[in-house]
């Protein structure tokens, strides 16, 4: 069963991503490319989508510090994913880590700033048990949890 959720789940990522298209920085509305220099102009290999209905933008800031955001056509960011580092973790989120993943490390560590709600997925590595692919909220609780 877990199987198949992450194969719908990655069907579904590539469906995404194909209906998505690169478009150049001139055809982004002026509101959103103004709003996005403004917040972040030390951005590097910034590249832009239109995906469905939303102004998609990856970018990277200092050394391969990943993020990606999505704007609405009026120029409101509806979601943000960063890469952080495990010291930017909430106090909460590492304790439910410490309780319910004892002996594992955290690996590929994402903020997700989805409509004013903040999610941390991450990788949990252990060299014995089975790797983890977990989501889990500002306050600690696990949302989602997939074996890899």
């Amino acid at each position: 069963m877990k199987k198949q959720i992450l194969i719908i789940g990655a069907a579904i990522a590539m469906i995404s991503a194909a209906n998505a298209q690169e478009i150049p920085q001139n055809q982004v509305p002026s509101v959103i490319v103004n709003d996005f220099h403004k917040q972040f102009p030390k951005a590097t290999d910034i590249e832009w989508e239109m995906d469905g209905s939303t102004y998609h933008v990856e970018f990277e800031l200092r050394w391969n510090i990943d993020h990606e955001i999505w704007y609405t056509t009026d120029g409101k960011i509806s979601k943000h994913k960063e890469d952080i580092s495990q010291k930017e973790l909430p106090k909460a989120v590492l304790n439910s880590i410490e309780v319910n993943f004892k002996g594992y490390s955290i690996d590929d560590l994402e903020r997700i700033t989805d409509n004013g709600s903040i999610f941390y997925k991450m990788e949990m590595k252990n060299l014995i048990k089975k790797d983890w692919d977990i989501v889990i909220n500002s306050n600690g609780k696990i949302i989602n949890q997939i074996v890899d």
